[in-house]
């Protein structure tokens, strides 16, 4: 079998021999330096793991792993429903967790370092599919971290510097690795003429991405569907790619914890106006990517079947239908657009041509890599105190969330609590349940009637019958507030914590 290939993808790494080298072997030493520096930042806020966003919900999935890895239940109130967090990665982490004895934000933090070695030997893997130049991954991995808006945007699944500071931990970077080596390996099965069982192996590796991020798994099949177009491919691939399709399916038609096919119908319009936000301020979060798209212009230019123009192109189209269509959680594909543009300009600068249009693109690169670093600059604050930071990088400094270890000498693995807020998604981390889950859970029948009656059993004017009723309900055991409930009858105060949070017990 034979594959014929675009000369993009024919000849991945001969734009950088068929040109001089650029940078000079100081720019690609200052390019390897300072991806080691931001490489270095990632690695000591992998020690501290700062404690906000989704951090509760993957902690509190692996205290139910680690309690029951067969059954685990819901991971954030007392039921038995089926959650897509339990994810082949999380139950991984869960095994681990449960054979070893280890606590698990122990386990989260190894989980961290896992995924961004990933992160890195992915990005390092696919970029030598596109440049053979020996600067082209260090400049790549610094514009996916760097390259993105004059103000810093902070969401899982996100590469930014300081997002991925806060979510490093999260399955979303260890799913985005994986991506990076699917598209690497896909890209030399294609190039290669691999056998039944490369591909094979290629359609699970696909499945486990789909299961343990979706919507990272959007992004890496958006990614797969342009390596395969910009290669030519004879006949006999097509037959070995459906195989792939068919065993991916298959797995994540057989993946006990979660009904993967059930999440579409589930999630409704529950996320449409969380996702609304991934279409605000447009400029401002992702306006360093549009050098990268004239990058990818010129890319086109030469090659009408390059593979980063493919992705890009694909990636707007599903972000402009989610625009379009109300559909806004389609925003989450957003990395998609902003990916291939980020390569893009990296490989400019070590791609074919002219060494004055070479060093163009050297020149625009740093300048943006310089205004997005100061743009990431807040991340500084997870690895050294505030106090330290310019006053510019302080104000750009999103300060970690208190935890709440202070209750756990009182709460007990499996006890119920009520609490809501940002209280309500830290609770579950610790082992304990909360009434209303303190994220969207879409295969939690009763959420509605949870949620409500949380807001009632916290309203000012709720009689304490009412309280007594949603307690005996859902089984309460412990409260956690802001100190609104002192001098309920009911309630005994048993220890305060930061924030002039209160722990009751229920009489």
């Amino acid at each position: 079998m034979t594959v014929r290939s675009s000369s993009s993808c024919a000849s991945g790494r001969t734009g950088a021999s068929r040109a001089p080298s650029a940078p000079s072997a100081a720019g690609r030493a200052a390019a390897s330096l300072l991806a080691g520096l931001v490489l270095v930042l990632l690695g000591l806020a992998v020690v501290r793991l700062p404690w906000a966003g989704d951090l509760g919900m993957h902690a509190a999935t692996l205290q139910r792993l680690r309690h029951s890895l067969l059954d685990p239940g819901n991971p954030l109130v007392d039921a038995d429903t089926p959650s897509p967090y339990y994810s082949p990665w999380m139950v991984l982490l869960g095994g681990l967790a449960r054979v070893t004895g280890l606590e698990v934000f122990t386990v989260l933090r190894l989980a961290a370092a896992a995924g961004l070695v990933l992160l890195v030997t992915g990005v390092w893997r696919y970029v030598r599919t596109l440049s053979g130049h020996p600067a082209a991954p260090a400049l790549a991995l610094l514009s996916l971290l760097l390259l993105w808006g004059t103000t810093p945007f902070l969401w899982s699944g996100f590469l930014g510097l300081h997002s991925l500071a806060l979510t490093v931990a999260y399955p979303s970077t260890f799913t985005l690795g994986l991506a990076f080596h699917f598209w690497a390996s896909l890209t030399g099965a294609l190039r290669a003429a691999a056998g039944w069982g490369v591909w094979t192996g290629l359609g699970v590796l696909w499945a486990v991405i789909l299961l343990c991020h979706q919507f990272s798994g959007v992004v890496a099949t958006a990614g797969a569907v342009a390596t395969v177009v910009a290669v030519r491919a004879a006949r006999a691939v097509w037959p070995r790619t459906a195989v792939a399709l068919a065993v991916g399916a298959v797995v994540l038609w057989v993946w006990p914890y979660y009904d993967f096919f059930a999440l579409s119908g589930a999630a409704g319009d529950a996320l449409e106006p969380v996702h609304r936000r991934l279409y605000d301020q447009v400029a401002a979060r992702y306006g360093l990517v549009l050098p990268g798209v004239a990058a990818l212009v010129a890319r086109w230019l030469r090659d009408r079947r390059d593979p980063l123009v493919a992705f890009f192109l694909l990636g707007v189209a599903i972000v402009g239908a989610g625009w379009v269509s109300g559909h806004y959680s389609w925003g989450r594909a957003l990395p998609a657009v902003v990916v291939p543009a980020q390569l893009a300009l990296a490989l400019a600068v070590v791609g074919a041509g002219r060494r004055w249009v070479r060093a163009g693109w050297a020149v625009v690169l740093g300048g943006a890599l310089l205004a997005g670093g100061w743009a990431q600059s807040g991340a500084l604050g997870y690895v050294v105190p505030r106090d330290a930071l310019p006053g510019v990088a302080a104000d750009r400094y999103r300060a970690p969330w208190t935890g709440l270890h202070w209750i756990t000498p009182w709460v007990g693995y499996g006890d119920v609590v009520m609490a809501r807020g940002r209280t309500a998604r830290q609770i579950p981390a610790y082992g304990g349940y909360t009434v209303a889950p303190g994220y969207p859970d879409f295969f939690l029948p009763d959420e509605e009637r949870r949620v409500a009656a949380t807001e009632v059993y916290f309203g000012a004017r709720t009689p304490e019958a009412v309280r007594r009723g949603v307690e005996r309900e859902y089984g309460v055991r412990w409260v956690v507030d802001g100190g609104g409930l002192v001098g309920d009858p009911g309630l005994r105060v048993v220890a305060r914590g930061p924030e002039g949070r209160v722990l009751y017990a229920v009489r």
